[in-house]
């Protein structure tokens, strides 16, 4: 039994796991206006996490920016308010 890949896939998923908090309570942040913008950066699946938190952000009133990294190795995001017109 290759126990390898039993412990590669936990650790993404632990890691995924910790930058969704980041991106929750970032998203908090914001919204509680603690802060207008928060950069969340070295993200390893912060594209993965742009559809899921992208839903939060906007039950929230805030969005989500990626900002997309050079060679399309993923992307880092920022948090920021949705300024009242």
């Amino acid at each position: 039994m290759d126990r390898s890949s039993d412990r590669s896939t936990s650790s993404v998923g632990r890691t995924l796991d910790k930058e969704m908090d980041l991106v929750e309570e970032a998203i908090a942040m914001v919204a509680d206006g603690g802060a207008p913008r928060i950069v969340l950066g070295g993200l390893q699946f912060g594209e993965a996490l742009l559809t899921s938190a992208g839903r939060m952000a906007s039950e929230a009133g805030v969005r989500l920016v990626p900002l997309w990294m050079p060679d399309d190795v993923g992307a880092d995001i920022a948090v920021e308010r949705i300024a009242d017109d």
